[in-house]
């Protein structure tokens, strides 16, 4: 069983869902980074994203745009990022996914990355422009080949069929998008949001994670109701724009709030 299903499995012996932060890998600098990591776990964190820092990141908001352009500036690279991931995989046990455009990894090509992911102690990828039609066999074999865990999204425009692709082909969890457009602080979750998370949820074997604007306990409560994971991005990443490496304090104590909610005692949680 993968780190990631462990942690799934964990999670749901206790009835809750998996609080997965998202934090841009090499923002405001690598060593900051890593200590931002270990404040996120400290709150609560389950699972931890990292995102690896890229020129055009056409699927995020203007929050996470910037930090893609500060993880840039401050010289992130794929080798430096798999470097913060090998450290933090010295110091914590969750387990880390890594959120990447395909670029980078093409780049590097599939094999390598795949072989260097592993040795750093990577657990999952999620290649979010990376169509399922295009990700087999190279991509997803290369994955498993290297025990990673293939992610996914999925998205309120997902066709019947496409969902049943990704099912097949998924590892770890899928990421379910929360909305259409761009990832960024929402004051509202949509209100069918709910509704379709729950549909989605019973046509997959994988565990379901939903992000994309969640920002707030409330919201995390909600989605944590029918998901099997939260997500939250942008919230975080926008406290480390603000105080940069003197946002761990605060992101234990943001991150400890928002998993709050999810720590409650459930009767009947996500039965499927």
């Amino acid at each position: 069983m993968s780190r990631l299903a462990e942690t799934f499995a964990h999670c749901r012996s206790r009835k809750r869902a998996a609080f997965i932060p998202f934090l841009m890998a090499g923002d405001p600098d690598a060593r900051a980074s890593l200590e931002l990591i270990g404040a996120a776990i400290a709150g609560g964190a389950d699972i931890v994203e990292l995102g690896m820092p890229f020129s055009d990141p056409i699927a995020d908001g203007s929050v996470n745009q910037r930090a893609h352009v500060r993880g840039l500036s401050g010289g992130a690279t794929m080798a430096g990022v798999l470097d913060i991931v090998a450290q933090a995989r010295g110091r914590w046990d969750v387990p880390f996914v890594l959120y990447s455009y395909f670029n980078p990894i093409l780049r590097l090509g599939v094999s390598e990355f795949s072989a260097r992911a592993a040795a750093s102690g990577l657990d999952g990828v999620l290649a979010l422009d990376l169509p399922p039609e295009e990700a087999v066999p190279e991509f997803v074999d290369t994955m498993e080949r290297e025990g990673l865990d293939p992610i996914f999204l999925l998205a309120p425009t997902s066709t019947k069929a496409r969902i049943r692709r990704v099912d097949r082909l998924a590892r770890g969890f899928v990421y379910y998008v929360a909305r259409t457009g761009v990832t960024g602080v929402r004051q509202e979750l949509p209100p069918e949001l709910l509704k379709e998370a729950r549909a989605i949820r019973k046509a997959i074997r994988s565990p379901l994670a939903v992000g994309f604007g969640i920002s707030t306990p409330e919201q995390v409560e909600q989605v944590g109701s029918v998901a099997d994971g939260v997500v939250v991005g942008s919230a975080l990443v926008r406290l480390v724009e603000e105080h940069g490496a003197a946002a761990a304090d605060l992101l234990t104590e943001t991150v400890a709030s928002l998993t709050e909610p999810l720590r409650r005692p459930r009767k009947g949680w996500l039965r499927r």
